[in-house]
């Protein structure tokens, strides 16, 4: 199904939070081949309706924008991509879904484009550092033309784990993380570096004006998943503020409370600092991620993906070992990479130096090749595209041979019988919902939220009692 040159590239991307929109709104601007003379890009967004679909501000704060953008069920993802024919068929989808949504999917059009000689290419992978479920979630993943792995390590990785049950491993394909970029750390401000613990000289050194040193802490939403090690690494961060009144320290948050991201958060910083008493040089910020990137001095995660960002630009990263390094926490994937340390030694003035070999081999090209960690995927694309007689059909490892006990609860999770059609009562996509209905999905998605931030916590911490 070669793009002619009157034809758009014409890619949709269906996602199921702010950070996998993300994630595969980037991904498919740079994995499309160059279309022929000045052939344009037309991008369908697809919104997979659950507890995480974005809100109107998350998408905004994302910063990518799509032709379209619409909230879909599975099933109805299925009727609009069947729908899509002559000019308005796409190219290619891009599925940046958790594992399971993954699966669902692959069955589902495949059994949409059983009958059809031509079909699009569908790409799909992960939305960062895979350091926990990497068999589960591989193995959900295949079947798709190419699985997208963000390094050369979890390239390697993958191919193992695909080898080792006897699938298919050609779909893996090498790219890097699609958001890194912007501009190279400078260094720290004019004067800031060496600054004593105890920050006594720090007001001299900013009366010439100018920006203060930045420290953000980048926070996640679900690492770590309980109230003393969240309060314990806010304690710190404040505590490094006022041990440092010369430079600003940011707590980059990633929602507001009652949204939802890829990860459940039900214990949000913002609640948590209002018991505390933090410093005028302490904020809070959101936004997005690489415009804080934009002035900072030092980064420092638990086991964030923005580590990454920060080290592709050269800016000093640190991954905290306070609370371990351990495969809980996801900070043990980065072993090896000379970021590790502790807040006693930040505190003191310790700046690790990233090491360049473990670097390289997460896919941040700090040394340049950025632009071309790409071209793989492009090409491989372009030659399915071109493929004489269209695609083979979708053939997930996954089947009711290979797991008849696990396929069918995966699919029936979207409304999919075992053969990929819709099941009986499942959601109608011939007209879009009314007031009343929309309502009613925003109440029943509002009383979800509270129920997974304020009920569930209050009902463990009653059975730990």
């Amino acid at each position: 199904m070669p793009a002619s040159a009157t034809k758009a590239l014409r890619v949709a991307v269906l996602a199921d939070s702010d950070t996998r929109w993300k994630w595969g709104a980037l991904t498919a601007t740079r994995i499309l081949p160059d279309g022929p003379g000045e052939a344009e890009i037309h991008l369908d967004g697809y919104l997979l309706r659950g507890r995480a679909t974005p809100t109107a501000r998350q998408l905004r704060e994302v910063g990518v924008s799509a032709d379209s953008l619409r909230e879909v069920t599975a099933v109805e993802f299925l009727r609009a991509i069947n729908g899509a024919r002559g000019e308005q068929s796409y190219d290619v989808l891009v599925l940046a879904l958790v594992g399971g949504g993954v699966q669902a999917l692959l069955h589902g059009l495949g059994r949409v484009w059983q009958d059809r000689a031509e079909r699009p290419v569908v790409v799909t992978g992960y939305v960062g550092v895979v350091y926990e479920k990497l068999a589960d979630g591989l193995l959900l993943r295949h079947g798709a033309d190419l699985v997208l792995a963000n390094s050369r390590q979890d390239a390697d990785r993958f191919r193992a784990v695909y080898e080792g049950v006897g699938a298919d491993a050609t779909a893996v394909t090498e790219v890097a993380l699609p958001f890194l970029g912007g501009a190279a750390y400078a260094g720290e401000p004019a004067g800031t570096a060496g600054t004593a613990a105890d920050g006594r000289d720090g007001e001299d050194r900013q009366e010439g004006g100018g920006r203060a040193h930045t420290v953000v802490f980048a926070a996640q939403p679900s690492v770590p998943d309980n109230r003393a090690d969240r309060t314990y690494l806010l304690d710190r961060l404040i505590r490094h503020a006022r041990l440092h009144p010369e430079r600003e320290v940011l707590l980059k948050l990633r929602s507001r409370p009652g949204e939802h991201t890829t990860h459940i958060e039900e214990l949000p910083y913002q609640k948590l600092v209002q018991r505390a008493d933090p410093p005028p040089n302490f904020r809070l910020v959101y936004g997005h991620m690489g415009e804080v990137l934009d002035r900072t001095d030092l980064l420092v995660t638990v086991s964030s993906t923005a580590a990454l960002e920060s080290l592709h630009r050269r800016i000093p990263t640190v991954v905290l070992s306070d609370l371990g390094v351990r495969e809980a926490l996801g900070n043990h994937h980065f072993v090896g990479s000379g970021c590790l340390a502790s807040w006693d030694q930040l505190d003191a003035g310790h700046r690790p130096a990233p090491d360049p070999e473990w670097v390289a081999r997460q896919g941040v090209a700090a040394d340049g090749g950025y632009d071309t960690a790409f071209d793989a995927a492009r090409e491989r694309i372009a030659a399915l595209l071109a493929r004489p007689g269209g695609l083979p059909p979708l053939a997930p490892y996954y089947s009711l041979v290979t797991a008849p006990g696990y396929l069918p609860r995966i699919l029936a999770r979207h409304h999919l019988a075992p053969d990929g059609t819709p099941l009986p009562g499942a959601p109608a996509a011939e007209r879009p919902p009314g007031p009343v209905r929309q309502v009613v999905r925003r109440a029943a998605r509002g009383a979800y939220r509270h129920g997974v931030q304020r009920v569930a916590p209050v009902i463990r911490r009653m059975g730990e009692l």
